[in-house]
């Protein structure tokens, strides 16, 4: 029997705001002049929120802290398209999704002094705990997505992770039953080209990480990590697909991480110098700035009111989550059932 070709695949690039802060008008999303400002105010928000944290760390004020400078528009851009009651399944570098999510500030200073009680949604916003093991929430993203379906609700999922996840089991588990099953879920990859100090290239053979999708009969997608209306627009795509009862999408954001892997990381030992320089100039905020300043959008003026204000807020923010009292050491035992064990009452009796 002779050869032949049974498929033929290919994996799209999107890219709508280049560095220089041009802009492919064609493609843009439909985004008014005061929408395009709210996401600028966001991205300088949590960027803003990013390094005061850090700083914290560095003072003793908050524990281990992940950052995610680089990654802002990777999740302000796929936050603002999300519903309220739609669920979000992020991961430790997605502090900035949260804030984007309506979580408050306080909370997620809360979390990150190690007090679990931050990490507790809004009553009127879906977002579920951050996940620290690596890829596992992809698994509860797609069974939060097929009870979404089960009950015919509208609701899609998001679920955000790094390139290092998509090497794991979890994930493939996820997008092969996401794939059979047609799930209202969105797989949100923040490709950072680094797990922890491990480069992109040697923990996968594969090209780009959206291809991955078609083993599943899933779309997959490959978009500009760094340019907020090419994440915008992939995102409202594929949530729109997701909420008309048409399946899954990858979508892999290609960026970099402009920080360490974490505040006990010195990311400077494993990565070049000139690499990192070269990703600094694709920046999602200056890039946005750019192409805002073309269409009288920004000024200084507007410019500096934005960041006067941001620091305002998250200072505020602060001073309020330095006031809480700390959490009740019997807390470790009233809230893992639903009603306590006579070895938890026993063990709890033992700690007073």
């Amino acid at each position: 029997m002779p050869k032949k070709v049974l498929k033929e695949f290919k994996v799209e690039y999107l890219q709508i705001l280049d560095e220089n802060g041009n802009c492919d008008e064609s493609l843009i999303p439909k985004l008014s002049n005061d929408e395009i400002k709210k996401l600028y105010e966001m991205l300088i928000l949590i960027r803003v929120f990013d390094q005061k944290a850090f700083n914290m760390q560095r003072q003793g004020r908050l524990g281990t802290y992940i950052q995610f400078k680089g990654q802002e528009a990777c999740q302000v851009g796929s936050a603002a398209v999300l519903k309220d009651d739609d669920f979000i399944f992020p991961m430790y570098r997605n502090s900035g999704l949260l804030i984007a999510r309506k979580h408050p500030i306080v909370q997620v200073l809360q979390y990150w002094s190690g007090d679990e009680r931050g990490l507790k949604s809004p009553n009127n916003v879906n977002n579920f705990p951050i996940a620290i093991p690596v890829g596992t929430h992809t698994i509860h993203a797609v069974g939060a997505a097929m009870a979404a379906k089960l009950r015919k609700t509208g609701q899609v999922c998001a679920t955000f992770f790094g390139d290092g996840a998509t090497s794991k089991g979890d994930f493939h588990e996820a997008m092969n039953f996401a794939g059979v099953y047609q799930a209202p879920v969105i797989f949100i990859c923040e490709n950072n080209q680094f797990a922890i100090s491990f480069p992109r290239s040697k923990q996968t053979h594969s090209e780009t990480i959206a291809q991955k999708a078609i083993a599943y009969g899933v779309e997959g997608i490959q978009v500009d990590g760094m340019d907020i209306f090419a994440v915008y627009k992939a995102t409202k795509d594929a949530v729109d697909k997701a909420r008309s009862g048409k399946g899954p999408t990858l979508i892999e954001a290609f960026t970099y991480r402009l920080c360490d892997h974490s505040t006990s990381d010195d990311a400077s030992r494993y990565r070049p110098k000139e690499e990192y320089e070269a990703w600094m100039k694709k920046d999602c905020i200056d890039r946005l700035e750019k192409y805002m300043k073309k269409k009288n959008l920004l000024d200084d003026s507007y410019k500096e009111s934005v960041l006067r204000q941001s620091k305002e807020i998250i200072e505020k923010a602060v001073t309020e989550f330095e006031k809480l009292p700390s959490p009740d050491p019997k807390d470790i035992f009233k809230y893992v059932y639903a009603e306590m064990t006579m070895q938890q009452k026993e063990e709890m009796q033992e700690l007073e």
